[in-house]
């Protein structure tokens, strides 16, 4: 059974750092596009970065490029999200998800189950 489960969201305060990391299994995920996205209440689930490993793409929402930075670790079975600089408006839960198609939420066929991040002013 395919499984993403997150780790590493909790409180900080604003210009901390966070990493995220999102463990698979279940299954071989080599050459999947792998995502972070994030959801604040009332609002729908938004891409933050996306990867996959077997051609190096990386994808990053402008509102965190030079902050965060997407990697994985195929031998592993893991992607993480380092997360720096962090700023108030990044407050929200996590979601990892993996998609064969591409990284966009359409495409994303498993989820984790979320992990809180809150950043305090």
């Amino acid at each position: 059974q395919e499984q993403l489960v997150e780790s590493g969201g909790g409180l900080v305060q604003a210009g901390d750092s966070l990493r995220l990391s999102c463990s698979l299994s279940g299954r071989d995920f080599s050459g999947w596009h792998m995502a972070w996205y994030r959801q604040t209440p009332g609002k729908t689930r938004a891409l933050v970065a996306g990867t996959r490993a077997t051609d190096g793409r990386i994808y990053y929402a402008d509102s965190v490029k030079g902050r965060f930075t997407i990697s994985t670790d195929v031998s592993e079975n893991i992607f993480y999200l380092q997360m720096n600089n962090l700023k108030p408006e990044d407050t929200a839960k996590y979601y990892c998800g993996v998609g064969w198609r591409s990284w966009y939420k359409s495409n994303i066929e498993y989820w984790g189950q979320g992990t809180q991040v809150t950043v305090s002013s």
